[in-house]
C-alpha cells in the first residue's frame, strides 16, 4: 500500500467534521481508498486536513458508525469490507468443482471489460496512462524472463488498471470483486492459457493491443481488443476441453484392446 497522506486535502469551513467525513467518503466511493486500506493516524490526518484532532476523531467515529471504517485496537483505522464477495464461499467451491458457470463468467467479463476499455479510451488521465504503460512493461518483463507468477499478477493488475481508468465507480467496485476470483484461480489458471498459446506471446500481444487502443483514445478499437482477448480465452478453454476429452477416450480405447 502506497503513502496515503497525499490523498487528503486541507479543509477550511464551518462544518469541519462533515467535510472531513465527506472527503474520506468520496475517496471510498471513487475506489481510491480500497477495502482493507489503513488510514493515516489521527495526528497525520489532522495535519493533512489542517483541522484539530478531536474533529478528525469525530469524523472517523461517524464513518465507523456508518460501517465504512473499522478500528483495530493497537493497529489503526481501516476501510471496512463494503462490496462483499461476488459469490459465497460455498458457491465458489461448487463452481470450482463443476465449472458450470465458467462460460457465464467469461461472458460477463467480456461485456464489462469491453465497456471499461471503451470508457478508459475516452477518460484516461495522464496518471492512468502512465499506470497502463508501467504494467505493460511489467508484463513484457515477466514474459522475457519467463516469470509465470509475475506474469499472472501483472495480468490481473493490467485489467484492474484499465477498469480504474474508466472512472466509473460502480464498475470499479464490481470488477474488483471479479478480479479477486480471477487472482485466486477460481475459474481458470493463466498457465493453462499459456499451454494453449505456447509461449504466451499471443496473450502479450492482446494486452498490448488493448493498451495501445486506450492510450490512443480509440474507443472502438479498445472495445474490440477487449472482446477479442476474452474470445481467445474462451476458445482456448474449449480447445483444452476437447483435447482432454479425446485423451480420455483414447485411454479407454487402449484399455478395451488390452494394451
Amino acid at each position: 500500500m502506497g503513502d496515503l497522506n497525499s490523498l487528503f486535502e486541507p479543509i477550511a469551513a464551518e462544518s469541519v467534521v462533515d467535510l472531513v467525513a465527506n472527503q474520506i467518503e468520496n475517496l471510498i466511493v471513487q475506489g481510491i481508498l480500497q477495502e482493507g486500506a489503513r488510514l493515516p493516524s489521527e495526528r497525520e490526518l489532522s495535519e493533512r486536513f489542517d483541522v484539530s484532532r478531536p474533529k478528525v476523531r469525530d469524523a472517523l467515529k461517524r464513518l465507523e458508525d456508518l460501517g465504512l471504517l473499522h478500528v483495530r485496537h493497537g493497529e489503526g483505522t481501516f476501510v471496512a469490507q463494503l462490496s462483499g464477495q461476488a459469490m459465497s464461499p460455498a458457491l465458489i467451491s461448487l463452481y470450482a468443482r463443476h465449472g458450470v458457470a465458467f462460460y457465464d463468467y467469461l461472458e460477463y467479463r467480456k461485456e464489462q471489460e469491453a465497456f471499461a476499455a471503451r470508457l478508459a479510451s475516452e477518460r484516461a488521465t495522464p496518471s492512468d496512462r502512465a499506470a497502463i504503460e508501467e504494467v505493460i512493461a511489467e508484463l513484457q518483463r515477466a514474459q522475457v524472463e519467463g516469470d509465470l507468477e509475475a506474469s499472472e499478477e501483472a495480468d490481473v493488475k493490467f485489467h484492474s488498471i484499465v477498469v480504474n481508468a474508466s472512472h466509473n465507480a460502480m464498475l470499479i467496485h464490481m470488477m474488483r470483486s471479479i478480479y479477486d476470483l480471477t487472482r485466486r484461480g477460481v475459474f481458470y489458471n493463466r498457465r493453462f492459457l499459456r499451454s494453449i498459446d505456447g509461449s504466451g506471446d499471443r496473450l502479450m500481444e492482446q494486452h498490448k493491443r488493448i493498451a495501445d487502443a486506450v492510450l490512443a483514445g480509440d474507443a472502438d478499437e479498445a472495445d474490440a481488443a477487449a472482446r477479442d482477448h476474452l474470445d481467445f480465452v474462451e476458445m482456448s478453454f474449449r480447445v483444452g476441453e476437447n483435447r482432454d476429452r479425446r485423451e480420455a477416450l483414447a485411454k479407454k480405447r487402449k484399455q478395451a484392446i488390452g494394451l
